[in-house]
């Protein structure tokens, strides 16, 4: 594909609500938080606060969100792992052959129920999910960049 293509591939704009818009925003949002935080370690222990209220305590910070969010971003940019490899990560090697057993009989039950459903309903479910968690993503990746910018404007 010779250069000018790759633009106009690039330049191609898709309808508001189209997942494709929702992700180019994500990523967008999300890479400019990591070029603005320069020192992601400043957003350790600044808890988030809903509206004016004090945040839970054990509730995540700043600084997890912001690597939560990078993560997220790899993922989508780079696809996902290996799904063996994602169970392994997320089981980070705690689960014993009980747990594992117990974990695939659900998966097995789970897989049943999808199955039972019609694909166009799956797909509608799944869509709407994943539109829904990328603009919630990007909102998070907004307030992350927003907070380490004003954590930077006080330090200075």
């Amino acid at each position: 594909m010779d250069e000018k293509a790759t633009m106009q591939v690039l330049a191609k704009r898709y309808p508001k609500n189209c997942l494709l818009t929702v992700m180019d925003r994500y990523l967008a949002v999300a890479r400019n938080m990591e070029q603005v935080v320069m020192i992601p370690s400043l957003l350790r222990d600044v808890q988030l606060s809903a509206h004016g209220c004090q945040a839970q305590s054990g509730a995540p910070d700043f600084y997890n969100y912001f690597t939560m969010l990078k993560a997220i971003r790899v993922a989508v940019d780079h696809g996902l792992l290996p799904r063996e490899e994602w169970q392994a990560k997320v089981a980070d090697g705690k689960n014993d052959g009980a747990e594992n057993e117990a974990a695939e009989t659900e998966e097995t039950k789970e897989e049943r129920l999808l199955g039972q459903l019609d694909l166009e309903a799956q797909f509608h479910l799944h869509f709407s999910s994943l539109h829904h968690i990328l603009t919630h993503l990007t909102l998070k990746a907004e307030e992350v960049t927003r907070k380490y910018l004003e954590i930077m404007g006080q330090a200075m």
